[in-house]
């Protein structure tokens, strides 16, 4: 199996924060270093076995969605181009190479902008138990994994720990003032529709996702990642069929082992089975190929470019 990389240290950089997925450092007063590690949550918990490839697959798609919907909302990277990096992180390009970005420091706003264009996981439970998602309304008789009539802006509150919590358009507002709300919605909206056309073009349906947005100054900005198996729920469209829930190309192979043994979802997490960990390097090197129209280069490269 391929090397797999858990932990980042990066002597004389220090460690801004450390997040289930990303370690990241700080690269001087107006920028981050944000480095994608192989480390795997599922149901919040940092499993013990790091997927081949993944921190690659989340940084190529992130910088791709970030320079594709850049004409929607700026975002914060500056590059993703080891070579550009300042000096004392280029000493580390063999470690940082293909999973690493440098970003502008961002104020992140404390919400989750979740869309939803089809019935899938916490909106499809919500529809059954309330016939609406996030306060919106929707028609009768829906069945799960149909599209939505329309995508539906569903926030929720950003935890540290544990389950994120939905949230209603007034919390939001509450939250991040009546004169951003608005924004934030729009841009999350626009974001989506985007990509849902783009992925649906590429024979993959974007059911839902997840975006970060923060302040630069007064600037909106696009941050974090954007689009990648593990914040967004993708779909084949050739197999599609609504009615039922629908395979994805994400951790979802994790998520059916760890329910099969009926782990009680609480620290430490069990160990996964080397076919479960192929599987699932599989499907992200799929949702590579498929939105990039390329495949995942076979070794890490200083820097990702796309036409």
């Amino acid at each position: 199996m391929k090397q797999t990389i858990s932990t980042i240290e990066l002597p004389g950089c220090p460690l801004a924060f450390k997040g289930k997925v990303r370690d990241i450092f700080e690269a001087g007063p107006d920028a981050l270093l944000m480095v994608a590690t192989d480390r795997l949550s599922a149901f919040d918990v940092v499993l013990p076995n790091p997927i081949p490839d993944k921190g690659r697959v989340l940084t190529g798609l992130s910088v791709f969605w970030f320079q594709k919907t850049s004409h929607i909302v700026r975002n914060h990277l500056i590059s993703a181009n080891v070579e550009e990096f300042p000096a004392e992180l280029r000493d580390h390009a063999r470690l940082l190479a293909g999973r690493s970005m440098l970003v502008r420091r961002a104020q992140r706003l404390p919400v989750e902008c979740v869309v939803r264009g089809y019935l899938a996981g916490s909106g499809w439970r919500d529809y059954c138990d309330t016939g609406a998602i996030g306060g919106a309304r929707l028609p009768a008789g829906l069945r799960e994994s149909d599209r939505l009539p329309f995508p539906v802006f569903t926030p929720a509150t950003k935890a540290t720990s544990g389950h994120d919590e939905n949230i209603s358009e007034e919390e939001v507002e509450a939250i991040i003032g009546p004169d951003l709300a608005p924004r934030v919605k729009e841009t999350s909206l626009a974001l989506y529709r985007f990509a849902a056309e783009y992925g649906f073009s590429r024979g993959l349906i974007i059911a839902d996702t997840k975006f970060e947005l923060g302040l630069i100054g007064d600037e909106l900005v696009l941050i974090d990642e954007a689009l990648t198996p593990d914040s967004s729920r993708f779909w084949d469209a050739e197999i599609w069929v609504p009615g039922k829930s629908q395979p994805s190309f994400d951790k979802q192979f994790v998520r059916d082992y760890l329910e099969a043994i009926s782990w009680d979802k609480k620290p430490p997490a069990p160990n996964l089975p080397l076919d479960v960990i192929r599987k699932t390097a599989s499907k992200y090197r799929e949702a590579f190929r498929r939105i990039t129209g390329r495949r995942l280069p076979p070794q890490p490269n200083l820097a990702w470019r796309f036409p």
